[in-house]
């Protein structure tokens, strides 16, 4: 049986060495949910926030099958048996690739350096932070959507979120926000608008963001998709920690 933990706490211990932030907000019941074998004492778990899903303990296919029909999501599987797991219940849903973690370490930025980062904008070009008409900007967006789209309204974002954005001429142009919270920090989420790319603003934006959120006592978690995004991390001060495997999970796919 499958239940909704109602206090999701009691599955940390089914994912430990796993420190992803997104994990993380699950687990302090910040955002997210986390489903498990038993109520009290689980051995089996499923976090979910957003478009991923991480997998502890005991691999069981009724947690892997829970929410099937999703569309699109990435699974993250705890170990080697989660692994095989996906690989043979899914079959031809999933594809295995990397992404990269960076690690996690408080007191690395240069907050002069990113200062200067976050003035480099072309001329035309404003650095904002997301306020309420942003946010609603966001949504419209499929490419932005993911700024603010896990909070469930404007006040929730504002409570819990940070983000900022560039805009030109009134048009959202890139935007670096959090993808989620927990207590003490955010995930970043970082994203260009097509015709706007490689003119810097992903940087400026993102350092500006790191700046908000050293400001407010928080940490900008950063966890990468692809080695681009690896480096505009190290550009920004973060330093490389390993790749790990995900499934990108299909779940229309014939």
């Amino acid at each position: 049986m499958v239940v909704k933990l109602l206090r999701p706490e009691r599955a940390g211990n089914l994912f430990e060495g796993c420190s992803d932030t997104t994990l993380i907000s699950c687990l302090q019941g910040v955002m997210g949910e986390v489903y498990g074998d038993d109520m009290e004492h689980p051995e089996a778990a499923r976090a979910i926030l957003g478009d991923f899903s991480f997998f502890g303990g005991k691999p069981t296919e009724e947690l892997l099958l829970l929410f099937k029909d999703l569309e699109f999501h990435i699974l993250v599987p705890g170990s080697e048996p989660w692994e095989r797991l996906i690989e043979s219940c899914l079959g031809g849903k999933v594809k295995r690739v990397f992404r990269y973690a960076i690690k996690k370490e408080p007191e690395i930025f240069d907050r002069e350096r990113l200062r200067e980062a976050a003035a480099l904008l072309p001329a035309g070009y404003e650095l904002r932070q997301i306020d309420e008409e942003l946010y609603h900007q966001c949504l419209k967006e499929r490419w932005s959507r993911d700024f603010v789209d896990n909070y469930p309204d404007y006040d929730a974002y504002r409570r819990l979120g940070l983000g900022m954005a560039v805009v030109k001429d009134g048009e959202l142009a890139a935007g670096t926000s959090s993808y989620s919270s927990y207590h003490g920090g955010i995930e970043i989420e970082v994203g260009t608008k097509e015709p706007y790319r490689r003119r810097g603003l992903a940087y400026a934006c993102s350092a500006g963001l790191i700046l908000a959120c050293l400001e407010r006592g928080l940490y900008p978690s950063w966890d990468a998709q692809n080695l681009h995004s690896v480096g505009l991390a190290k550009k920004l001060g973060y330093h490389f920690d390993r790749e790990y495997a995900v499934y990108e999970y299909y779940g229309r796919r014939e």
